[in-house]
């Protein structure tokens, strides 16, 4: 049957029992199949270079396209098959390349690629993959080669309008970039698309919050109550399970602590470690007798090793713990189960309302350290050293704190 192909003469087509179909008699291989259920289906025939009869699809009437689409759409195959193109191959390598696209969706990548090399190279690769999909969850499916500066750009703003930091937004967006990076370096993308992006200014000597001396007594003597408290309620306890038989827990009343939260924090406000390095301690790493704790470089930020000489307060802390830690573990500070701890942050949170101190963090105490040690009139450069900073500059935000050492410099002027 042959009929010009358009939305009246389509309108006039008889229903049949049997699918059949209708060439267009101006555009040569234009055709509509018409099937029993009513469903209309464009297609366009061919004879490619061998001479072999092919057809494409071109659409479903109605839901994809109208006649005058598929007509257009027809012209087109034409014009390529006189030229030697073989439409229906071609298309099916397009769908290919684009599979092969999705292939390297963000996620994929992450998932297969990313993270196998970030957990055997990166002390936080699992971190860095939480992270990128957390802040960009629309961006997973996304091929990664949709992804691009003008995306990001556009997140940051969203972002910075939503009151997150500004060294927030960097730091998430440097855990992006360097996922990108390796997609470079292992040619799954052929350019990085992040490369112009500047990273958001931010104030890099800013203020360092540290304990005043009321604050740091109030936080020691919260953590000597804290202790007792949790002593007293195990006495109580064990005294409960006493009477109705039940097995004893460990007496804590001869210990000088009630669990790990007391020597934890004053190891970290004496000796500045990070909280990971901290959580990673093992007792090999602590030398009581030259007084001296050393951080491994594979447990580091900076992967390098360093040597803390150790006050007599942290030995002391040391030493008491020690009395009392389990035994068969080599961490200094194991978790319950016994594996690495991961997270005091309940408890924390408890210490500081029982100090009644506001706005610190954990890192804080890290802080803490570096500006006591400033204000000491320690060198600059050691406590560069002591606290494992790469580099000085994230020394300098404690220099203001040097006693009178501006003031000396303009002296000197006359």
């Amino acid at each position: 049957m042959q009929a010009k192909l358009n939305v009246s003469t389509i309108k006039q087509l008889p229903k049949s029992d049997k699918p059949y179909e209708v060439v267009d008699t101006e555009v040569k291989g234009f055709l509509l199949r018409i099937q029993p259920t009513g469903r209309k289906t464009f297609y366009f025939s061919y004879r490619n270079n061998a001479g072999k009869r092919k057809r494409i699809k071109i659409g479903v009437l109605g839901s994809s396209v109208t006649p005058a689409q598929a007509r257009d759409m027809a012209i087109s195959f034409a014009g390529k098959v006189s030229e030697g193109v073989d439409v229906q191959e071609k298309r099916q390598s397009s769908r290919l390349t684009a599979k092969e696209l999705a292939k390297n969706s963000l996620e994929i990548f992450l998932e297969e690629h990313y993270l196998p090399w970030a957990l055997a190279n990166l002390k936080s690769g699992q971190q860095t993959v939480d992270s990128v999909k957390r802040a960009f969850p629309d961006y997973l499916a996304l091929p990664m080669v949709n992804i691009n500066l003008a995306k990001i750009e556009k997140w940051r703003t969203q972002k910075l309008n939503d009151g997150l930091k500004s060294t927030t937004i960097n730091r998430i967006v440097n855990a992006l970039r360097g996922v990108l990076t390796k997609a470079v370096e292992w040619e799954t993308i052929p350019e990085h698309p992040l490369q112009k992006l500047k990273a958001l200014k931010i104030d890099e000597i800013k203020k360092a919050r540290y304990l005043s001396d009321d604050e740091e007594i109030a936080l020691y003597q919260a953590l000597q109550d804290r202790d007792e408290k949790l002593k007293q309620a195990r006495a109580r306890g064990n005294h409960h399970r006493e009477l109705r038989g039940y097995e004893l827990l460990p007496d804590l009343t001869q210990c000088a602590y009630a669990d790990r939260m007391t020597p934890l924090v004053t190891l970290s406000l004496k000796t500045g470690m990070r909280r990971g390095e901290l959580f990673d301690l093992e007792w090999e790493a602590i030398d009581l007798t030259n007084k001296v704790l050393t951080v491994h470089g594979d447990t580091a930020k900076s992967s390098k090793t360093r040597h803390i000489p150790l006050s007599q307060t942290a030995i002391e802390a040391i030493k008491q713990w020690r009395k009392q830690a389990p035994t068969d573990n080599n961490r200094v500070f194991p978790a319950d189960h016994g594996g690495r701890l991961d997270n005091v942050r309940k408890s924390w949170d408890t210490i500081l309302t029982m100090a009644g101190i506001s706005s610190f963090r954990w890192h804080d105490m890290r802080h803490d350290f570096a500006s006591k040690l400033v204000m000491r009139g320690v060198p600059l450069n050691t406590v560069r050293e002591l606290c494992g900073h790469a580099d000085l500059n994230t020394t300098l935000r404690y220099a203001h704190l040097a006693p009178d050492h501006k003031a000396d410099a303009v002296a000197l002027l006359g």
